[in-house]
């Protein structure tokens, strides 16, 4: 398994993203001078959250040992600038959930636009892809396949995250997309 400098895996929900930034992160550190960071951006809303985070940290510390997780639901660019060395993989995991973290909590009102991310911020991210000097995989899902959502709110996050992922995968070196855990390469410049 060949690591870029940057990588962007897409996929639906349980279609092998995690497993795949795992596996990238468990073959960077068969080298003994590596390190891997996995920076998880999941926050634990409610019970059934709780335990699919703790389910989720037993399994990667069973699966790749070696790797430290950080938590950082919100200030993503600043984790990735603070974690990432030239002998350090930084696996983001995920950019669904961060962007649900920017956009939530959300107070519905009829006559006012949806929730956005501020354009400031995301290019301050898109920079800190930029400017990693060690390898980067980043975990997303691909939600716009399906049906079109009901409700304004919900079509104007398939839409934030759309162009998200748009603008990050213009940023990778390599664009992964996983379906029934089988990698797809979108992209490969590395």
């Amino acid at each position: 398994m060949r690591l870029a400098t940057t990588e962007l895996i897409l996929g639906g929900q349980k279609s092998g993203k995690s497993r795949r930034a795992e596996q990238l992160a468990a073959a960077w550190l068969a080298d003994a001078d590596h390190r891997a960071v996995f920076i998880a951006t999941a926050q634990p809303w409610d019970a059934e959250m709780v335990e699919r985070i703790a389910r989720h940290q037993r399994d990667r510390a069973e699966r790749v040992p070696g790797m430290l997780t950080v938590e950082e639901p919100l200030h993503l660019a600043e984790a990735i600038a603070q974690h990432s060395r030239a002998d350090t993989l930084v696996v983001v995991d995920c950019l669904t959930l961060w962007l649900t973290n920017l956009l939530m909590p959300v107070e519905f009102k009829e006559n006012q636009p949806p929730a956005q991310v501020p354009p400031a911020l995301t290019a301050t991210f898109l920079e800190a892809i930029s400017a990693a000097p060690g390898p980067l995989v980043l975990v997303g899902n691909e939600i716009g396949l399906g049906v079109i959502p009901l409700g304004r709110e919900v079509r104007a996050f398939v839409d934030a995250l759309g162009s998200l992922n748009q603008q990050v995968a213009q940023r990778c070196q390599r664009v992964t997309l996983m379906a029934a855990g089988l990698p797809l390469t979108l992209k490969d410049a590395a």
